[in-house]
């Protein structure tokens, strides 16, 4: 008999709590404190997602790379084609906080924004 109840360790905050999700009763979820901890749960063993932090090159600033990260969650399965991505971009200061630096990132229909003002340097 295949085992239908998976644990899981929340982390929608720092209490961590122990989920035991029930993939045979329509993924329910005991053991959470809160509701954002049924709906990680849940969403975990269906459509796992990450927000991805990184850097992209940039010419002209202070520092010779900018920190960006995904403007929202993007599918497990495309975080290694969106690091990839990062890896070829390349950004000319200035660059502000909030400014796109790649539109729909691999499809995903999520942006890569910056995380910091980067002037350009003289």
């Amino acid at each position: 008999m295949t085992e239908t109840i998976k644990e899981l360790i929340c982390i929608c905050c720092p209490k961590g709590c122990h989920l035991r999700v029930d993939t045979a009763n329509d993924y329910a979820v005991t053991g959470n404190a809160c509701p954002n901890g049924a709906a990680y749960g849940k969403e975990e063993l269906t459509h796992p997602t990450r927000i991805i932090t990184s850097t992209v090159r940039i010419t002209g600033g202070l520092y010779p790379r900018c920190p960006v990260k995904t403007a929202q969650a993007v599918p497990k399965e495309k975080i290694f084609s969106v690091m990839a991505a990062l890896n070829t971009a390349a950004l000319q200061a200035p660059v502000h906080t909030g400014d796109v630096v790649l539109p729909n990132v691999c499809g995903t229909g999520v942006d890569v924004v910056a995380t910091r003002n980067m002037e350009k340097v003289e």
